[in-house]
């Protein structure tokens, strides 16, 4: 059998019946542990309206001087019903011109047109979840690029710099290191446009699932991971909150982070030129027509290009027309770039 268990109005019915019966009040308060203000209350509060005077009451106030009259709420719900597709904003402004007086905040407005039913919430939209895929293994340089934005720091003109780097995950090449006002898929675009031209194209693309690169919609794309995908770049993401499948790029956002934002530049064009400081500080291209065979062969870092497209197939014209370039309108190099780390221990990067 359960406990039986008494409500406050249970208390307040049993404490008016003792009452009834002749008790004192100042006693029966001492005994039910409320003041003897609260006793007299609920005491006139009975005998006013019986058993109901015991109920809690509403602590709303009576009278609220700061409440919308009347006149101004069906005026303006009869407008709202005039122009459905009006918003609070523009009722606020129309009405205000041609009545030339001064209504309600417009968040009022909008709380006046929701309790009259005339507000249609949106439904919520369901976001796609993250879908890392597998990643390769890169046998060979261009088969992995990595692409990410080191974390933002702030210039000395207290401005942001959002810095885009690309770099090849076999080679740990440099292809580049762009600094940004903001993260922009436009510009990004255009980066990898430049180095695309440059160097051609990988096989795939790896990033995290961060603003360009992936997004809630459909199968997780943006516009510029789309472009990827018309290029014929697969693309690789890592698990969320998983930096270290993308390790060896984040180990050289370190060491960019220690030798150019320490301090930072004045502005976006100095701290670009001392991230291009570090770019030839740390790699050196050098044209060659085959492989290093002696004794430093292993410091070399020989960097092919598997079929890729060349920059001549990048002409910005057919781009911006949305054409791409078919395969046999592509040229192809046979001959190898060797790109030699000036200091691997000062950069942290290994033959």
């Amino acid at each position: 059998m359960a406990w039986k268990s008494k409500t406050p109005v249970d208390l307040r019915i049993e404490f008016m019946k003792r009452v009834m019966k002749g008790e004192t009040v100042t006693e029966l308060c001492r005994e039910f542990g409320i003041s003897r203000k609260t006793g007299d209350k609920f005491k006139q509060r009975f005998k006013r309206l019986g058993e109901a005077g015991l109920v809690d009451q509403s602590r709303a106030p009576r009278v609220i001087p700061h409440r919308t009259p009347p006149e101004v709420t069906n005026l303006l719900v009869e407008e709202k019903r005039r122009h459905p597709s009006w918003g609070p904003k523009k009722l606020k402004t129309v009405l205000e011109e041609r009545l030339h007086c001064e209504l309600p905040a417009a968040s009022t407005i909008g709380d006046i047109l929701e309790r009259a039913g005339l507000v249609a919430k949106r439904g919520r939209r369901h976001a796609a979840p993250p879908q890392p895929t597998t990643l390769r293994e890169a046998l060979a340089p261009n088969d992995v690029w990595c692409i990410d934005y080191k974390g933002q720091f702030r210039l000395g003109n207290r401005s942001l710099c959002y810095p885009l780097t690309l770099t090849d995950q076999r080679s740990r090449f440099i292809l580049g290191c762009d600094a940004m006002a903001a993260i922009s898929d436009e510009e990004a675009r255009e980066s990898c446009e430049e180095i695309f031209r440059r160097y051609g194209l990988p096989k795939a693309m790896r990033s995290d699932n961060g603003v360009p690169f992936a997004s809630n919609g459909l199968a997780n794309l943006t516009r510029l991971s789309a472009y990827w995908l018309q290029l014929g770049i697969e693309l690789e993401r890592i698990r969320p909150a998983h930096p270290e499948e993308n390790g060896q790029h984040e180990r050289m956002h370190r060491t960019l982070k220690f030798e150019t934002t320490r301090p930072p530049r004045t502005n976006l064009l100095q701290q670009q030129e001392r991230f291009d400081e570090f770019v030839r500080s740390t790699t050196m291209c050098l044209s060659s027509t085959g492989e290093d065979t002696s004794p430093t062969a292993g410091a070399v870092l020989i960097f092919r290009v598997h079929s890729s497209i060349r920059p001549s197939a990048f002409a910005r014209s057919s781009m911006a027309a949305g054409s791409l370039p078919s395969p046999s309108s592509t040229s192809v190099t046979s001959t190898p770039l060797a790109f030699v780390p000036s200091d691997h221990h000062a950069t942290g990067f290994r033959p």
